[in-house]
């Protein structure tokens, strides 16, 4: 029985070290080849991922080639401009969905939820279009609008906001506290452990962000680092090493506040899951 057991659990272990090679192992090469010198190949088959000798030229040339600081500063606007008001807005229309009764709610969380099957590219026209018509195109505007809307978020928040018992908020209503008193003082906090895997996901979306900038903007000012580093690209031509570099550095902000908040995203996402 306990060699049956230290089996499973070898077999357990072996799966998870290929699951995490399978996952970090992307990362790795591109590290590797963003710290190999211009002697070394970084396409042979299988990969060698031992710079000889590692070198941080590559890093200095992304960063000097173009203005990256100043698309990493557009990407941190972006991101702390969007995701405040996209929680803001997605916990407004989920709260009426979920605890208030009124004429054509489940018609209207119908068409929220519709909207999660469709591509995104097929709102890429009528965006940009309205864009153009309010005179919005290239600016910071066009790229935060777009994005403070998520039927992902409603549909999340829909679900937490009805986990409420029905108890807690008829208790706040006898004791004449209004409708936005329960929403802000007793439904937001039973329901931020959402709120806060919702903000990783919006973080990641915003700072990871391309195909809509680059349709909206043209003044290189207002990039984000994601369309920054396919500028580096047009820029750099075939530099593998550079764009491995430049891409590096983009992540590094991802990976800090993972590092820094792993803990606590993994509570979070086990209290929205119980939720």
């Amino acid at each position: 029985m306990a060699t049956r057991r230290t089996v499973r659990k070898i077999g357990l272990y072996v799966l998870l070290v290929a699951v995490a090679a399978l996952f970090v192992g992307p990362f790795l090469i591109l590290l590797s080849s963003a710290t190999k010198s211009a002697a070394q190949d970084v396409f042979g088959f299988p990969p060698d991922l031992i710079p000889r000798p590692p070198v941080l030229d590559w890093f200095k040339e992304a960063w000097t080639t173009v203005p990256f600081a100043r698309f990493l500063v557009n990407s941190l606007i972006y991101v702390g401009i969007t995701v405040p008001i996209y929680l803001i807005v997605s916990a407004l229309t989920a709260y009426p969905l979920a605890r208030i009764a009124f004429r054509g709610r489940s018609l209207f969380f119908m068409l929220f939820l519709s909207i999660m099957f469709l591509p995104g590219e097929l709102m890429l026209i009528p965006r940009f279009l309205v864009m153009g018509q309010l005179g919005l195109t290239d600016t910071f505007a066009s790229v935060i609008l777009p994005a403070i809307l998520s039927s992902l978020g409603i549909f999340l928040l829909r679900q937490a906001f009805s986990q409420i018992p029905d108890e807690v908020v008829e208790a706040a209503r006898v004791d004449g506290a209004n409708e936005f008193a329960i929403f802000w003082r007793i439904a937001v906090p039973i329901v931020a452990p959402t709120l806060a895997v919702l903000a990783i996901l919006g973080f990641v979306s915003v700072w990871n962000s391309f195909i809509w900038p680059m349709i909206t903007l043209t003044s290189q000012s207002k990039f984000p680092v994601a369309l920054g580093i396919a500028y580096l690209t047009g820029v750099s031509g075939t530099d593998v090493r550079g764009l491995a570099a430049g891409t590096v550095i983009s992540l590094l902000p991802i990976v800090v506040i993972f590092l820094l908040l792993q803990k606590r995203i993994l509570n979070s996402m086990g209290g929205a899951v119980k939720g």
